[in-house]
């Protein structure tokens, strides 16, 4: 059980050292930059919090990632290793981590450091200005042009579920109150956003430009393809816009349908000639029917969306877990 959060400072008040601070981070296809990770966490942790964590979900990773998490666990005892069944995918293995955390504030950051560890300090000076979620947005993101085409893509989906402003900043390296998950507490849905359930608990979001580092080692496990089906499920597992447009396009044709109609008489009663058959009634039904295809291939979404929490069926499972009882790491006087 985690322990009661501190109250918000004011603005000016001075800043004091953080009680304790976990860093979640999910781990996929990253054997060879996990020690790296932990050796620039583990210089910068102790300057910035009195007690901290690591804790690490393994996502199924094909390589041997959990190998390396089960040796740098002997290491780093701060360390607690959670290992899902299978790939659940990152916002599934970021709610399982969180989940897990003990302390006062939760970091998340992806496990390729191209968010660098060193920058976690200028996220939570924000973070005690008053404000419950700091997003680090990059100054200048390092990825290549289909990463950037289905980030914004991304993006623009969580307008419609988080606000234009709030969605604009939302990046993967976040800082927020360990209390904010008891908004979701009992959340089942195996469709994920962390930045969609941060909402449900909290409008107090801000923003720091951050370093976004190239990744040296390994590629990004986030294809164009895999964005673009993320926002689509954020679209229709959190969101109503879609169905609002799906009825906005049907006004839309029943008054074109209309008009086509008033076109059709007014040609008789003038001229007492009809429209010429086949080729304009084709047209027509081939508008018609792909508008009804379209709005009945959203409804189909949310209805599978629906078909599977029926099912209950969970965001994740955990296969093993390591340092389960585990001694706070506290940095010394």
């Amino acid at each position: 059980m985690s322990p009661d959060l501190p109250s918000r400072p004011n603005p000016g008040d001075e800043r004091r050292p953080l009680p304790g601070l976990s860093v979640v981070v999910p781990v996929y296809g990253s054997e060879a930059i996990l020690p790296e990770l932990l050796h620039r966490l583990e210089n910068a942790l102790p300057a910035i919090a009195s007690s901290y964590e690591l804790v690490l979900v393994n996502d199924s990773s094909p390589d041997g990632s959990w190998d390396v998490i089960c040796k740098l666990v002997q290491r780093y005892p701060w360390i607690h290793a959670i290992n899902l069944m299978r790939n659940y995918g990152q916002h599934n293995a970021l709610l399982c981590g969180i989940r897990a955390a003990r302390y006062e504030v939760v970091v998340t950051m992806d496990d390729d450091l191209q968010n660098p560890p060193e920058e976690i300090g200028r996220l939570l000076e924000q973070l005690a200005q008053g404000h419950d979620v700091v997003y680090g947005t990059p100054r200048a993101e390092q990825h290549g042009l289909w990463r950037d085409v289905a980030s914004v893509i991304t993006k623009l989906a969580l307008q419609s579920a988080m606000g234009v402003e709030t969605a604009r900043m939302v990046s993967a390296f976040r800082v927020f109150r360990t209390q904010l998950r008891d908004a979701f507490v009992s959340y089942k849905s195996p469709f994920v956003s962390i930045d969609v359930l941060l909402t449900w608990a909290t409008t107090r979001f801000s923003t720091v430009a951050v370093k976004h580092e190239p990744r040296t080692i390994g590629k990004s496990n986030y294809t164009f393809p895999k964005l673009v089906r993320h926002a689509v499920t954020m679209m229709t597992g959190f969101s109503v816009l879609p169905l609002r447009f799906a009825s906005i396009m049907g006004f839309f044709f029943t008054l074109f349908g209309l008009g086509i109609l008033a076109y059709v008489v007014g040609l008789y009663l003038i001229s007492g000639s009809s429209v010429a058959g086949f080729p304009f009634l084709a047209s027509i039904i081939a508008i018609f029917s792909g508008a009804q295809l379209f709005a009945l291939g959203i409804i189909g979404e949310y209805l599978t969306k629906v078909h599977f929490r029926m099912m209950d069926k969970p965001p994740y499972a955990v296969l093993t877990s390591t340092n389960a009882e585990r001694a706070d790491t506290k940095v010394s006087g």
